[in-house]
């Protein structure tokens, strides 16, 4: 198994119970998460010498996040400890037609005001087979974007394959610079890109296909494949050393009904998954970088067959979504089981 290292915030998540509302709640249920400490759960969950590097406060909650990390096989080594808070989010789940909400309280956390010093780059890259990052951690500031910048640099030093989530977030970007200006550059760096249509749109200025599946029998999906071919090559024009275009696809019903899809353009070819329809989701967040988590896996895993490495990506972002918290608790035998068919949901015995 390869050595894949991921940088950004791992946030403390405080959610209401159930789905009452903010207004409502006495209490909030903790976990913790966030993008790209919820790749590198997954990628330790399938095996791999899974990284996350971030800056952790000193105190109690800084350890604990730290704890969860390590309590799923996440390594901490280059975890630096300093700063004054960690950051944190609040969620109000959503029900039927009523939607999710966040709330950020993440400002002057000890991954925003980190410094350069604070990490050795290089060191961490060494012997890595990928590096791993996403449009949040630059956002939070202008100094965790360029540690971005650093990370991307040090990978490259070291032939480490680069992917990027490009994880568009407007609550965050609010230090002077909008998501294009920063980002733009930063993409430059990746091999791998993984995005929802209007996030490319935000950052690359590529206009959506508009998928809209209604449910699983819905033909749509099929009349936008040469679209989204364009879309693939646009990307490409505009990142040159992009080798691999991922557009993740999600048809929200209602908050606890969705529909799930994904697109890979390589090599000027498209692929393609099937469609998972979803009616009663557990716990949405965390969907997307479940994907991502489990397309880093499958491309290591099956570096010469991208659709095996797609199907089992999307089966586990579809698994996502009945595990409670940001993390996706799944095994490979799991994911695999999803792919073969086996949706019954029976006791195994």
């Amino acid at each position: 198994m390869g050595k894949v290292v991921t940088l950004g915030e791992i946030m403390l998540r405080l959610s209401t119970p159930g789905n009452t509302r903010f207004v409502q709640s006495d209490s909030f249920d903790v976990v913790y998460g966030g993008g790209e400490a919820n790749v590198a759960v997954s990628c330790a969950n399938y095996g791999h010498e899974a990284y996350f590097v971030t800056k952790l406060p000193k105190h109690e909650i800084g350890q604990s996040a730290v704890n969860a990390l390590r309590k799923y096989g996440v390594k901490t080594d280059f975890i630096c400890r300093g700063g004054d808070r960690v950051g944190i989010y609040y969620l109000e789940t959503g029900a039927s037609m009523r939607p999710s909400k966040v709330i950020y309280d993440r400002a002057h956390s000890a991954i925003a005001e980190a410094d350069p010093c604070d990490f050795d780059f290089d060191a961490i890259m060494e012997g890595a087979d990928w590096f791993h990052w996403s449009g949040i951690t630059p956002a939070i500031s202008d100094k965790a974007a360029e540690l971005t910048k650093l990370a991307c640099e040090a990978a490259k030093r070291h032939g480490v394959t680069v992917s990027v989530d490009l994880n568009f977030r407007k609550k965050l970007w609010n230090y002077g610079c909008t998501a294009a200006e920063v980002m733009q550059p930063l993409v430059q760096y990746s091999d791998v890109i993984f995005g929802a249509e209007p996030e490319y749109q935000e950052i690359l200025g590529i206009q959506p296909v508009g998928f809209r599946a209604v449910d699983a029998a819905d033909v749509s999906f099929e009349s936008d494949l040469p679209s989204f071919e364009k879309f693939g090559q646009e990307v490409e024009r505009l990142v040159p050393r992009c080798q691999k275009v991922f557009l993740e696809l999600r048809n929200s019903i209602t908050s606890n009904h969705n529909v799930l899809a994904a697109v890979l353009y390589s090599d000027g070819t498209l692929k393609h998954t099937g469609i998972y329809d979803i009616e009663h989701e557990t716990d949405r967040v965390g969907a997307g970088d479940a994907f991502v988590g489990g397309m880093i896996y499958g491309l290591i895993t099956y570096p010469d067959d991208d659709w095996k490495a797609l199907d089992f990506a999307l089966a586990a972002s579809a698994l996502k979504n009945t595990v409670y918290g940001d993390f996706n608790l799944v095994t490979v035998d799991e994911v695999e089981s999803l792919m073969n068919g086996n949706t019954s949901g029976r006791v195994s015995r």
